[in-house]
C-alpha cells in the first residue's frame, strides 16, 4: 500500500525525471571523431589539439553535463580509408561530429559523406575553395561541412596583402613567378596569386604548377632564374623539404615567399640541415605570437603535453572542438541540425584569431571570415632556427632578412 498522498508525489517525480533532457539521464560521452594523417607531424597534431581542449572542458564539467571523448580514425593520408573511418564514425562509435584532415582531396571525398549521413563535419586545415562552393551551391545538401581553415582565395589574398607591404613598399620588388604543386587546393590558390599580385604591383613573370612527386627542382629553378623574377612565390603543401634544400644548397639568388606548409612543423629547421634559413610562409599561428589571448597558453600546452610545439592543425582542431562543444551547449542536444544552425552562429575568439562563418548568401558559405577583426594570418621567417613572425607589424617579432646568396635586382 502507498501512504496516502505518495502516488501523485511520485508521479510528479515521474514527469519531472521524463521532462528531462537525455544529457540529465546518460552519462554517455559527447564523441567527437578526429579522422587524421597521425604519420605526420600536422596530421598528429590534430587530435593533440582536439584532445587538449576535450580535456579543458571535462575539466570544467564537460558539456550538458557530459564528457567529451575524442575518438581518433588514421586515414593514411588516404581518401578511401578516410571514408570508411567516417562511416566507422558515425555508424559504429556514434560520435556527435567528425573534425578531418588538412588535405583537401580528401575533405571533398567526405562532403557528400556527411551530407548523406546528416553529420556535422569541420576540417582543420584544407584549404580547396571548392569546399565551400559546394556548401554555396547546394546548401540544404552540403550545410554540414564547415570550413574551419582559410581557404585558398583567402590566403592568396593574405599573401599579396603581405607581399605589398614586405616586398613591394620596403624592398620595390617587381616581379613575381609562381611556383606551385599541382594540388585541389592550389588551383584556386593560383587563381588568386594572378589575380592580386598585379594589383600589389608585381608583374608576374612565369607561373609554374609541378607534380607533388617532382624530386628534382634543378631544372624549375634554372627556368625561374632565366625569367629574371625578384621573387619566387610558393603554394606547397606536400612537398618543402627538397625545393628549401636545393633552394639554398644551389644558391638559387631569388627570395622566396608564399605558402609552405612543411615550413609550419617545428621540425622544419632540423629537417632541411638549417636550408630553412631565410623562408617566410603565411601562417594562422605560432608558438610565441599572442595571435590571440589563447594562442601561446594553447601552444605552452601542447608542448607539456606532447614534447613539442603544436603544428597548425593543432591550434585549429583545438578551437574547433571548442565550437562544436559550444554549438551542442547552445542546442541543448548534440541534434545534427540544430548543431548545424549553432554553429552557423559562432562568434568565438580561438587561437588562430575571431572566429566566424560566413553566412548561406556568402560566396564561400561555412568558411571561416578572414580579414581584420577575424583571422588575419601571419607571415612568419625561419631565422637562426627560430619561427619568427614578420608581419603583420602589430605582432611582428623582427623584420624580413634573406640570406646574402639571395640577390635584389634595384
Amino acid at each position: 500500500m502507498q501512504p496516502s498522498g505518495a502516488m501523485p508525489l511520485l508521479a510528479g517525480v515521474v514527469a519531472i525525471f521524463l521532462g528531462l533532457p537525455a544529457h540529465a539521464q546518460s552519462a554517455d560521452p559527447i564523441k567527437i571523431g578526429v579522422i587524421a594523417e597521425v604519420q605526420s607531424i600536422a596530421g598528429a597534431a590534430t587530435p593533440g589539439g582536439a584532445q587538449i581542449a576535450a580535456d579543458e572542458i571535462n575539466a570544467k564539467g564537460g558539456v550538458l553535463g557530459r564528457k567529451i571523448e575524442i575518438v581518433t580514425y588514421d586515414n593514411k593520408s588516404s581518401s578511401a580509408d578516410s571514408v570508411r573511418a567516417f562511416q566507422r564514425a558515425v555508424s559504429e562509435d556514434k560520435v556527435s561530429a567528425v573534425i578531418a584532415s588538412y588535405i583537401s582531396e580528401v575533405v571533398l571525398a567526405l562532403e557528400p559523406w556527411a551530407a548523406r549521413l546528416k553529420m556535422p563535419l569541420i576540417t582543420p586545415g584544407a584549404a580547396s575553395n571548392e569546399i565551400t562552393k559546394a556548401i554555396h551551391n547546394d546548401y540544404d545538401k552540403n550545410k554540414y561541412t564547415f570550413h574551419g581553415y582559410l581557404t585558398s582565395a583567402a590566403q592568396a589574398q593574405l599573401v599579396c596583402d603581405a607581399a605589398k607591404e614586405l616586398l613591394v613598399d620596403q624592398l620595390k620588388f617587381k616581379n613575381v613567378a609562381i611556383m606551385s604543386e599541382d594540388a585541389a587546393w592550389t588551383k584556386p590558390l593560383d587563381a588568386g596569386y594572378e589575380a592580386c599580385f598585379p594589383k600589389a604591383g608585381m608583374t608576374v613573370v612565369e607561373h609554374i604548377r609541378f607534380s607533388p612527386d617532382t624530386t628534382d627542382f634543378t631544372p624549375i629553378f634554372n627556368n625561374i632564374e632565366s625569367k629574371k623574377p625578384d621573387v619566387i612565390v610558393t603554394g606547397i603543401s606536400h612537398v618543402g623539404v627538397q625545393p628549401t634544400v636545393q633552394w639554398k644548397n644551389q644558391q638559387v639568388p631569388i627570395a622566396m615567399f608564399g605558402i609552405s606548409a612543411q615550413a609550419f612543423s617545428p621540425t622544419f629547421w632540423n629537417d632541411t640541415n638549417g636550408a630553412a634559413d631565410g623562408i617566410p610562409t603565411l601562417a594562422v599561428a605560432t608558438s610565441d605570437v599572442a595571435v590571440t589571448s589563447k594562442t601561446k597558453p594553447f601552444a605552452q600546452a601542447f608542448k607539456a603535453k606532447y614534447g613539442t610545439p603544436p603544428a597548425y592543425t593543432g591550434y585549429t582542431a583545438y578551437d574547433e572542438v571548442y565550437i562544436i562543444a559550444e554549438a551542442i551547449t547552445r542546442a541543448g542536444s548534440s541534434d545534427p541540425d540544430k548543431m548545424v544552425a549553432e554553429i552557423e552562429k559562432t562568434k568565438f575568439e580561438g587561437t588562430i584569431g575571431n572566429i566566424e562563418f560566413y553566412g548561406k548568401d556568402d560566396e564561400f558559405t561555412h568558411g571561416i571570415k578572414s580579414g581584420p577583426g577575424y583571422v588575419t594570418g601571419l607571415v612568419f621567417q625561419w631565422q637562426n632556427g627560430k619561427q619568427v613572425t614578420v608581419w603583420p607589424a602589430k605582432i611582428a617579432e623582427g623584420k624580413l632578412v634573406y640570406p646574402k646568396f639571395v640577390k635584389f635586382s634595384q
